[in-house]
């Protein structure tokens, strides 16, 4: 089933973005952990072994490019279908064109963009024919097909997860569409290494994204020169003005990356939601990913407030899921509420302090044997051995503990989780006072 066309759309030139899309492997920007040397779809792919398969991942990463090179690699028919237009009526039609076609011998690719976007109905009506081998069906989509694909049509794909493609991969696009004859390779373009590599920044993984920002650049240009000497010179002025940003951009992984997560993280740690806000926003506008902030948030939650205030942690997560969920510009707002609750939210480093001791100790006695009487008795052997003798059920005595100790005897009265007397924290101290103080009164009387 191919796209209809007007008189008029054999005018119009192709986006960028068409011209240079990868006809082969070898040509492909990316997913090396697919179909990099000996990984396991170029394998499929060279011995023509393909079946039904899910392409999991962010736009502008090679779903619909991949499925392409496939087709032409295994000479198949290729057949691009739309979740967004089509409904069981072109399902129907599309399956039985592949019908005709698998008589034939000829193999049919059949490529649904945005397969998620499908009703239960409409992807049961593939089941049929993806079963029966009338078609090789390769589905795209953005969400988690645990959750959007039903799970008899899943069960017959394998799910493949293709990630957002590194700056440098799309610097290196950048790179080739400045000299090949189907970019702007007959132009005489004027642009600097730091302005290619601040539209592969801007693009975050997305090579379509890089490439159409590309194309706008250097088609607003300004252009010296007439005829064959024309040059068009591409400014930091005129990308900003193409994607709207200024000129925050910086290196993901340089130092300013760093120092800009490190002043966000110190500001909330000093109770300043002012400043958090702002190298929050500092970040968000220079392109920076709205998920690596969140999972920073999300760590600091429990690191720098922990128990005087868990409903911290509530809340960077909710802030992580609603930014995996919406994405930028809209979940700017979510990050700024989780920013602004961390920095006003009482602080406590006991949890992050209690770890780092506790790990020491681990490390240096890592055969330390566990108690007998914590163990486990799964076997009669472990039984006669005295695993889990002298246990005590927290649950059948009246204060719900016990005055059985748990650590290794070596560490017998080591204090790791020191509480302050930070917000909540300060309850939780008092709690566990009048536990250890229950508790040495129990271990007295036993001595006596």
């Amino acid at each position: 089933m191919s796209t209809q066309m007007s008189l008029f759309d054999k005018d119009l030139p192709q986006p960028l973005a068409e011209r240079l899309r990868p006809k082969t492997l070898e040509d492909f920007a990316g997913q090396q952990h697919l179909i990099g040397e000996g990984k396991i779809l170029r394998r499929l792919i060279e011995s023509d072994n393909i079946s039904s398969m899910i392409f999991w991942g962010p736009p502008g990463v090679g779903k619909t490019t991949l499925a392409r090179i496939i087709a032409n690699k295994t000479k198949a028919k290729f057949i691009n279908f739309s979740a967004v237009t089509s409904g069981i009526k072109e399902i129907r039609q599309v399956m039985q064109e592949a019908e005709a076609n698998r008589q034939f011998g000829d193999k049919t690719i059949l490529f649904v963009d945005e397969i998620h976007r499908f009703n239960k109905a409409q992807q049961d009506a593939f089941l049929p024919f993806v079963e029966k081998g009338a078609i090789i069906l390769i589905g795209a989509t953005t969400e988690n097909p645990s959750f959007e694909v039903n799970s008899a049509l899943l069960s017959r794909c394998k799910v493949f997860v293709l990630q957002p493609l590194s700056e440098e991969d799309i610097y290196g696009l950048l790179k080739r569409a400045l000299t090949s004859s189907e970019g702007f390779g007959t132009w005489k373009v004027d642009i600097g290494e730091e302005e290619i590599r601040m539209i592969a920044a801007f693009a975050n993984g997305d090579a379509r994204t890089a490439l159409s920002t590309f194309e706008m650049v250097i088609l607003n240009g300004d252009l010296t020169g007439e005829g064959a000497d024309a040059v068009t010179k591409v400014t930091k002025e005129t990308i900003e003005q193409c994607i709207s940003k200024k000129s925050l951009l910086y290196d993901k992984n340089g130092e300013e990356h760093y120092n800009l997560i490190s002043a966000l993280h110190k500001s909330m740690r000093n109770s300043d939601p002012d400043a958090a806000v702002y190298w929050l926003a500092r970040m968000l506008e220079a392109g920076e990913d709205p998920l690596y902030i969140a999972r920073r948030i999300v760590r600091f939650a429990s690191e720098d407030i922990g128990m005087a205030d868990s409903r911290a942690l509530d809340v960077a997560v909710a802030a992580y899921q609603a930014c995996h969920f919406i994405g930028m510009p809209e979940c700017s707002v979510h990050l700024t509420h989780a920013a602004v609750y961390m920095a006003l939210a009482p602080k406590s480093n006991a949890c992050d302090v209690a770890y780092m001791e506790a790990r020491r100790d681990a490390q240096q006695m890592l055969a330390e044997p566990v108690p007998l009487h914590i163990r486990n008795a799964p076997t009669k052997l472990m039984d006669e051995l005295g695993y889990g003798h002298g246990y005590q059920y927290a649950h059948d005595y009246e204060e719900k503990m016990t005055a059985m100790r748990c650590l290794p005897d070596s560490l017998e009265g080591k204090e790791y989780y020191r509480p302050t007397d930070q917000g909540l924290e300060a309850k939780y101290a008092e709690r566990l006072q009048a536990i250890k103080d229950w508790k040495e009164a129990q271990r007295e009387r036993i001595r006596k």
